[in-house]
């Protein structure tokens, strides 16, 4: 695990080694073993590397036989002990015992196309001498990030925002649609980023640059338009076996590993693999909250004693958001889910024992995890409803008021009657969106409304809707929570998270094999009768009890309202009307002002609101104010 960066510039211009090296810097935290560069004339690649497999030879740089291929690369292939096999019969040669070096040769027998030979979390860039040419590489599912910037023939790309930017020539301006597709889905959905020019590499895409020309391709997605005709039995038996290969991958390390357990059934799935698996006692990882209702400890006690698993356990309390500058500071845009601070300070207890843990992620965007996946199914059928009733039921269910707790039967009530009116993707957009288009019309400025010139941010949803391979509502919301929320929310969340303390993070729920198997089981088996995620518990009764299988699903969030409310209330005030914020002009002070009035009054359903504004204005204090007065001094 890795941090990964570079800069090629236009003939007869070099790379300055001065930027190589800041930029290394800025990596650090994500690779603290070693710095590696490769400098010449007008390339530069480098690299701050963690090391996990191949303790000893392992750095990068790596190089092919005569030098002419040089690749840097983040993350881990976990079939690379097949290709290497493979390779050596071909007659290449290997320096090293890693799993980096198989790329430069697969590269040397199938160009561009070598990344669909690779099995694993990566992104790496490979400059070719010879050609004259730059791949850069993300892998499927999104795993590890990466994002560029091409300016006047210079191209730089980094794994972070905060390295990218040490390029003082590469602007730090917002993009308005950006923002406004933030404050929509409380992320930055990619290809797009925070600030103008820079742009992410979506999953499963290539880059490639000669003569000063980008070309992006694609080479994986999902497909749910092909259905398995099995019985229940035999998939629940191929979904266990797809996890326990899945695992067995990725428990290679010459490292200490061990596994994040919240106690809800994915994490617990996982656990249950790896100690089939591991011939020592698995190490787990927890953390839990001063708040009942937001604490799973007690079922991640359960789990560990069920399996015999050395636990650790830690608590977070309103204090923790003292960390909010550092997160800000790591993930490089704003970044509105607040479960990024339990993943933070987990992340950093785990470190203190193991260099790799596993996680539970993917699960849900897999196997139909969330209520948002039940409704629509529901509101599907409601469909034949004549469109007057639909309309009427629709007009009542919208005057129940937000109370703010998700899953009370007044805001699924709320949530499902509001959206009868409305079409399959616009129901879906109304589920994720965090202030929705009247939210957001009722906060901006005309000033602010005006630089979005028409842009809508329900596109971002509508147009992944129509092209998605699925037929039934249920499939393409997972089809577009995997290229969506699941890259831009959840993994950058973990990614960064983890990176932050140089802890390695990897999901067998996310082997790419695991999910194309998910794709091609029948919606119908995972929303039934109106439960979620129903073939992967029954999947999994061979492993887990029913008190985890069948408890009602809690996710990972922390107790926003009443910090907010408390120790926090004036800290988000002070925040949010401070005129410096003001002055931004892009938010009526009225409207936040009633929010914040609205939720001190007890209302839960801002929350969300307020936290997504405060992320924002502290991105802007750190990634566009602080270094402007910097040179300005």
């Amino acid at each position: 695990m890795c941090g990964i960066l570079g800069q090629i510039r236009p003939q007869g211009e070099a790379v300055e080694p001065e930027l190589l090296a800041r930029m290394c810097a800025a990596l650090e935290h994500r690779g603290p073993d070693s710095r590696g560069l490769h400098h010449r004339g007008r390339v530069g690649i480098g690299i701050q590397r963690l090391r996990v497999i191949d303790l000893n030879t392992g750095d990068q740089p790596i190089f092919n036989e005569d030098r002419s291929v040089v690749v840097v690369m983040n993350g881990e292939i976990y079939n690379y002990r097949e290709l290497r096999e493979e390779l050596r019969r071909r007659g290449h040669e290997f320096a090293t015992q890693g799993d980096t070096e198989v790329i430069v040769h697969l590269y040397e027998e199938h160009g561009a196309d070598c990344v669909r030979h690779l099995h694993g979390m990566f992104a790496f860039s490979l400059w070719d001498e010879r050609r004259q040419q730059l791949l850069l590489a993300r892998d499927r599912v999104g795993k590890k990030p990466l994002l560029y910037n091409l300016r006047k023939g210079v191209l730089t790309w980094a794994s972070e925002m905060h390295a990218l930017l040490q390029d003082g020539e590469i602007p730090r301006t917002p993009d308005p649609i950006a923002l406004d597709r933030y404050l929509a889905y409380g992320y930055v959905p990619t290809p797009r980023s925070a600030l103008q020019g820079i742009a992410k590499l979506p999953p499963a895409h290539t880059l490639l640059f000669r003569d000063g020309r980008i070309t992006l391709s694609r080479y994986w997605a999902l497909d749910y338009s092909r259905k398995l005709d099995a019985p229940v039995a035999e998939i629940g038996e191929r979904i266990r076996a797809a996890l326990l290969e899945a695992t067995r991958k990725r428990l290679i390390a010459d490292v200490p590993l061990g596994a994040f357990l919240s106690g809800g059934t994915d994490s617990s799935a996982v656990v249950a693999a790896m100690a089939q698996l591991s011939s020592a006692p698995v190490r787990t990882f927890s953390i839990g909250f001063d708040h009942a209702r937001f604490d799973e400890l007690p079922h991640a006690r359960a789990v560990a004693r069920q399996f015999g698993t050395v636990h650790e356990e830690f608590q977070v309390r309103a204090d923790a958001v003292k960390v909010l500058p550092r997160i800000v500071r790591h993930y490089g845009e704003p970044f509105a889910d607040s479960s990024a601070i339990p993943s933070f300070y987990l992340s950093e207890l785990t470190r203190r024992h193991v260099t790799v843990a596993l996680n539970g992620d993917g699960g849900d965007e897999s196997f139909a995890g969330y209520q948002r996946y039940v409704a629509n199914a529901v509101a599907e059928r409601l469909d034949v409803i004549p469109a007057p009733l639909r309309h009427a039921v629709a007009g009542l269910a919208a005057t129940v008021p937000d109370r703010g707790e998700v899953s009370s039967k007044a805001n699924r009530f709320r949530r499902l009657g509001s959206s009868l009116a409305l079409g399959p993707a616009e129901r879906y957009t109304r589920y994720v969106s965090w202030f929705d288009g009247a939210q957001r019309d009722a906060l901006y400025t005309p000033a602010f409304a005006a630089e979005l010139h028409g842009a809508d941010a329900g596109e971002e949803i509508t147009a992944r809707w129509a092209t998605a391979s699925g037929d039934s509502a249920v499939d393409r919301m997972l089809e577009v929570d995997a290229s969506t929320y699941l890259v831009d929310d959840l993994i950058a969340k973990v990614d960064i998270a983890t990176m932050a303390h140089a802890l390695e993070a990897r999901s067998p729920l996310l082997d790419h094999e695991l999910m194309e198997l998910a794709a091609s089981i029948p919606a119908q088996l995972k929303v039934r009768g109106g439960e979620k995620k129903w073939i992967f518990r029954e999947a999994l009764r061979p492993w887990l009890p029913s008190d985890i299988l069948d408890r009602p699903k809690q996710g990972f969030s922390v107790p926003l309202s009443s910090w907010l409310r408390d120790d926090l209330q004036g800290w988000a005030h002070d925040i949010l009307l401070d005129p410096s914020t003001v002055e931004r002009g892009r938010f009526e002070p009225a409207t936040v002002r009633r929010l914040l009035d609205r939720h001190a009054a007890g209302s839960d359903g801002d929350a969300k609101r307020i936290y997504s504004l405060l992320m924002l204005e502290l991105w802007q204090r750190e990634f566009v104010d602080a270094p402007a007065l910097a040179l300005a001094a």
